[in-house]
């Protein structure tokens, strides 16, 4: 056999078909990953409980800073508007309950409630 024909230019059949495989795996891999990735719910944002920092003077709570996940803080036994609050710096009395609640939604349906300070 001649070295002429050892490097023949024309010989280059099997790259093309080589390369394309590994496209095509690579493509089903990272299309796998991010299919995968909505269907379990790892993309979702982690929820946490509602929070909320109080001060507490005889039956009156101050409202010092709201959570990340918390819309106002009301009195554990929440029957009326002025038993809470959205504002940071409000004051609400609360003389029968025994507790404050931070809350995430609206204060009468709360999707999410936890008590932050027990009088």
């Amino acid at each position: 056999m001649e070295l002429k024909n050892l490097f023949h230019a024309d010989d280059d059949r099997a790259v093309s078909p080589v390369i394309g495989v590994i496209l095509m795996v690579a493509i089903t891999v990272i299309l796998a990953a991010v299919i995968g990735t909505f269907v379990l719910g790892l993309g979702e944002e982690v929820e946490s409980n509602p929070s909320a920092g109080v001060t507490i003077d005889g039956t009156t709570a101050t409202l010092n800073s709201l959570g990340p996940n918390t819309d106002g803080i009301k009195c554990s036994n929440y029957s009326n508007d002025a038993n809470e609050t959205t504002s940071v710096g409000q004051s609400i009395d609360c003389p029968n309950s025994n507790s404050v609640v931070a809350y995430r939604g609206s204060a009468g349906s709360a999707e999410s409630e936890a008590v932050v300070q027990e009088f």
